[in-house]
């Protein structure tokens, strides 16, 4: 394994994270594992060198952190590894049952830190922007946090720049703690954070955590062919709306090409050139893999070796046509999600 200094702090990540969201209840996403099966994947992990494990309270309405807190505790292995949760999606449908809120933030922390099954958490990230909470106030939630040593660093996902940039520069003018981290949505057939994110984070300091590295599934495959697809890999394709709103376009086409082209070259999966891709992009700290089977692990752990030639980056960046930046496509994972009102309680 490889790791990386997130952004300029001292903390040290693996330059491959797993992403928690695969583990936790079946009733939540079909294709999600029981949370039991976690801990196979955490110990896979471990095994190959990787300290970092990201997943947030949002995921299956608090079961992925019990999944990977109970992980973490049977292993014995709390110092050793970097936990990363989020807050801020609804869970339940109570006034206060999402968003950025102070209120909100601080008891969901608490929550997530007895989940989790410790007294801090190395990195809280705000899962994603609250039109309706000042910015001051959430910065004042990760403030009290950090005080009180339940936080180590904060960060953020899902924001667009000109919604982050005023939490990147508040802590010139106002107690808040600075941001460590940038969850972005980045692969070959999404570069539009290139336009402004990557440099804000570059010129501030702020590491860089990729998710969705390979366009949920559309950089190795086409999400309707699913013949060559593991039992839980067609159940994933067949139900995830978010992958049906953010990919699959007739420009998308010439980027796959390239990628399948260069694999076949190079005798290797059209995953591990994706992800090598990534790896080359100085910006990126860490990125996340979200694994159904062993195999999604290994095939991420592979490609941090792999180095792509100048020619063969070229390659893959030419056929890229620049598009509208989109959201996280959070209404269509609500929409498939079992996060109801019956969660309330929780």
């Amino acid at each position: 394994m490889k790791y990386k200094r997130l952004g300029s702090t001292g903390l040290v990540v693996s330059r491959v994270s797993l992403g928690m969201m695969s583990y936790g209840s079946p009733g939540w996403q079909a294709w999600v594992l029981p949370k039991q099966e976690a801990r196979r994947f955490v110990q896979q992990a471990l095994d190959a060198g990787v300290n970092t494990f990201d997943t947030a309270d949002f995921y299956s309405i608090g079961e992925s952190e019990n999944a990977l807190g109970d992980a973490i505790h049977d292993l014995g292995v709390r110092h050793e590894v970097v936990l990363a949760s989020k807050v801020g999606l609804p869970m339940s449908a109570a006034p206060n049952g999402g968003g950025l809120s102070k209120k909100h933030v601080l008891a969901s922390l608490d929550a997530s830190l007895r989940r989790l099954r410790t007294d801090y958490l190395d990195l809280y990230q705000l899962h994603r922007f609250d039109p309706h909470t000042p910015i001051d106030e959430t910065l004042d939630a990760l403030d009290i946090a950090v005080r009180a040593g339940k936080v180590l660093y904060a960060g953020a996902s899902n924001f667009s720049t000109a919604q982050i940039a005023p939490a990147v520069f508040a802590n010139r003018w106002r107690p808040a703690p600075p941001l460590a981290s940038m969850q972005v949505q980045y692969n070959l057939l999404y570069r539009e954070e290139e336009r402004d994110m990557l440099p804000l984070c570059r010129d501030n300091g702020i590491g860089v955590i990729v998710y969705s590295p390979l366009a949920r599934g559309w950089l190795t495959r086409n999400p309707r062919q699913v013949a060559s697809m593991t039992e839980r890999e067609a159940l994933r394709a067949k139900s995830d709306r978010k992958a049906e709103q953010l990919y699959g376009s007739i420009e998308n086409a010439a980027v796959l090409a390239a990628v399948h082209a260069i694999a076949q070259e190079r005798g290797v999966t059209p995953a591990r050139i994706a992800l090598a891709w990534l790896h080359a992009q100085p910006a990126v700290s860490t990125v996340l893999c979200g694994a159904l089977e062993p195999q999604h692990l290994t095939e991420a752990l592979a490609a941090v070796d792999l180095e792509l030639s100048a020619d063969e980056c070229r390659r893959l960046e030419e056929p890229y046509v620049p598009q509208a930046v989109k959201d996280d496509a959070f209404a269509a994972v609500k929409a498939s999600a079992g996060n109801d009102d019956s969660h309330s309680s929780k």
